[in-house]
């Protein structure tokens, strides 16, 4: 095992980052005590959509109030962490926002990704239809 990525679980009501566990698929060291007693611990399965991962180096994605667990990957899981984690192109960002139209389910994580991913909030508000108030006020602004 070469590389280190971190699991944490996201707090209650913040915007989706890293990667469910459950999108990268199966990791050596999913099948350790460590993590299994630490899932146990927080009284979480591996399969929650709270449960996530992000690869060495990308720690300052994790919100301060999240617990936090790293864990050793293989080179070959190093590289499913980090596409699984890797930020969307611009132009899928921008389609999965004009398909907001027809949503409302976790509106305000796919406005956070996409000023993460570059997109300035007028063109978020001219794609989704909302108002450019409400899109500053979904990512706390």
């Amino acid at each position: 095992m070469a590389d280190d990525a971190l699991l944490f679980v996201l707090p209650d009501r913040h915007p989706r980052l890293g990667a469910p566990l459950a999108a990268v698929g199966e990791l050596g060291c999913t099948e350790t005590p460590a993590v299994h007693g630490w899932l146990q611990a927080h009284g979480i399965p591996a399969s929650s959509e709270r449960v996530r991962i992000v690869p060495a180096g990308a720690e300052i994605l994790i919100p301060e109030d999240a617990e936090r667990l790293p864990v050793p990957l293989t080179e070959e899981e190093t590289v499913r962490v980090e596409q699984v984690c890797a930020p969307q192109s611009v132009t899928d960002m921008e389609s999965e926002l004009i398909n907001f139209r027809a949503t409302t389910q976790d509106w305000q994580s796919l406005i956070h990704r996409a000023l993460t991913a570059g997109i300035p909030a007028p063109r978020i508000a001219q794609l989704t239809g909302l108002d450019p108030q409400d899109v500053v006020q979904a990512v706390g602004g």
